[in-house]
């Protein structure tokens, strides 16, 4: 199996994650990661979806979901042609004696420190899930006290944005 990445331009209207989610489910697919949100269109939201599964199967489920009706556009983002990134909120131990090692790991990381207490400091970090692993490969010593990561977001590299026709479309249905 391997690791896909598709972009799912829907109309944004309400139950449309669930029927999107759904069709994975029905397939048994895992589901690796999973981020919606609205686009620079207020009708349209983007639903990206990261998916370990074989090629046949992927395109069976791209059918499927292209058969739904609030569904506009699926790209799968190449990960060479796309930028794909996730944000990570750390808690980390941090007393007095271990704060200027942590504040170190931060900065060689470029994360940020958007929270700070006497015992603890709160990193927030963005990057591709290998950075982001390795950041906390970096802090575990010091002791993680609770993580939130959200989920892949990606978009095509380039001048080109596949939401201009989808917006055609919805016009029309409209």
């Amino acid at each position: 199996m391997t690791r896909h990445t598709l972009s799912v331009l829907v109309e944004n209207k309400p139950g449309v994650l669930t029927r999107v989610a759904g069709l994975f489910a029905r397939r048994s697919f895992n589901i690796h990661s999973l981020a919606v949100g609205p686009t620079e269109h207020e009708e349209i939201s983007r639903i990206t979806v990261v998916v370990d599964v074989d090629e046949l199967p992927l395109e069976q489920v791209t059918k499927q979901l292209n058969k739904l009706i609030n569904v506009i556009k699926i790209v799968e983002l190449d990960p060479g042609a796309s930028v794909q990134r996730e944000l990570l909120l750390v808690k980390v131990k941090a007393d007095t004696s271990s704060r200027g090692h942590v504040l170190q790991v931060v900065e060689l990381f470029r994360a940020h420190v958007v929270d700070v207490v006497t015992d603890a400091v709160t990193i927030e970090a963005t990057g591709n899930p290998d950075k982001l692993r390795a950041l906390l490969a970096a802090l575990e010593p010091f002791g993680i006290r609770e993580i939130v990561k959200s989920g892949t977001v990606g978009i095509g590299r380039g001048s080109r944005s596949i939401t201009d026709r989808a917006l055609e479309r919805v016009s029309r249905l409209a």
